[in-house]
């Protein structure tokens, strides 16, 4: 048996008192009947029986108690918790129903956690099979039209073919930023820090989506004319697709002869604030906790009619938690979206 116990003698010292008045009361009133008290006597054995009587509770007490207790964290230990170890028994109940129950609130935390997870596990794959399901079948839709006598004419079979090919364009698209986003999440992908100019980037962005831009009649502008470059210390190419996502989730989900306006604030703490901001539909308030999640999509129709991975907005998040930056959403229904993030300033090129 451990030595590594707190010791309680409360309920043995009790007992045994309880019993020893109980049979001392017996020979006080065996004598008071015999007409013969011998108080010395009766003290004797009044101090014999309760030391005997202690003793013995207590060292039974703690044996059963041990023995059961030791049952509960033997049972425990299967689990390979580390807050509750053979080594650190104990016998006092106030402190084991402490101990038990600070071992009980972790296990609820973690059981929620898991439950939460398991749900979000749940969510991912089902989203993950909805996305991939769309082109394959598209793709094994063609294939088999061809395979069936369709490839015999060549005006059907170079159609068929064209779309077959953007249905696999969409899947490695898809691919892609399911990889992407993995690496960003487990902390795999490096970032490769630089100074550069981010109004330059910007601006190669904006030529860079103006085709896009164009088919809608929007407007990628900045507010001012920023004729001074304004130096940054971040991943050029991580920065760029940050870019590219949020001024082309602007366009596709901005209205038609809108505008995407972009500005670049100074901050305090050698910070500068980037902000995307457009005039298109909005984003209704109940929305905008869970935009960041992997395939939450806002319209829930599963319109796929703007494409994209449903991952855009999942992999800036990321992109900018690996900075250790922070991203800002904005947004009234009906009236627009703004966007913004953090990046660390500096004075000029190195």
């Amino acid at each position: 048996m451990t030595d590594d116990f707190r010791r309680s003698y409360g309920f043995s010292i009790v007992t045994a008192l309880y019993v020893t008045l109980f049979f001392s009361g017996i020979l006080i009133g065996i004598g008071y009947w015999q007409d013969n008290i011998d108080w010395v006597l009766i003290a004797m054995v009044a101090a014999f029986c309760f030391v005997f009587l202690f003793v013995i509770i207590y060292y039974r007490t703690k044996i059963f108690i041990y023995r059961r207790v030791k049952n509960i964290y033997d049972e425990v230990t299967l689990l390979e918790d580390a807050d509750l170890k053979p080594g650190r028994i104990t016998t006092d109940l106030k402190s084991l129903t402490d101990e038990v129950g600070r071992y009980a609130t972790s296990k609820k935390l973690e059981i929620e956690s898991l439950r939460i997870k398991d749900e979000y596990r749940k969510d991912f794959l089902g989203n993950v099979a909805h996305e991939l399901k769309t082109p394959l079948f598209t793709v094994q839709g063609y294939i088999l039209t061809l395979l069936d006598g369709a490839i015999k004419d060549k005006t059907v079979r170079k159609k068929y073919l064209q779309r077959a090919d953007k249905g696999v364009e969409r899947l490695i698209y898809l691919v892609n930023d399911l990889d992407m986003i993995t690496k960003l999440e487990v902390g795999d992908l490096n970032l490769n820090y630089t100074y550069f100019d981010i109004v330059a980037l910007v601006k190669s962005t904006f030529e860079l989506l103006e085709m896009k831009a164009t088919k809608k009649n929007v407007t990628l502008t900045f507010d001012v004319d920023y004729e001074e470059p304004i130096i940054v210390n971040a991943d050029e190419e991580r920065i760029q697709q940050l870019l590219t996502n949020l001024i082309e989730n602007s366009i596709k989900y901005g209205k038609n002869d809108g505008t995407t306006e972009v500005s670049i604030q100074n901050l305090i703490q050698n910070k500068v604030l980037i902000r995307i901001t457009d005039n298109g539909e909005g984003i209704e308030s109940e929305h905008i906790p869970r935009l960041f999640e992997r395939f939450y999509r806002v319209d829930k129709s599963g319109n796929r009619k703007v494409g994209g991975s449903g991952l855009g907005l999942s992999i800036v998040k990321h992109i900018i938690e690996a900075h250790d930056e922070k991203i800002y959403v904005e947004s009234e229904f009906g009236v627009g979206s703004e966007f913004s993030f953090t990046l660390e300033k500096a004075e000029k090129l190195p």
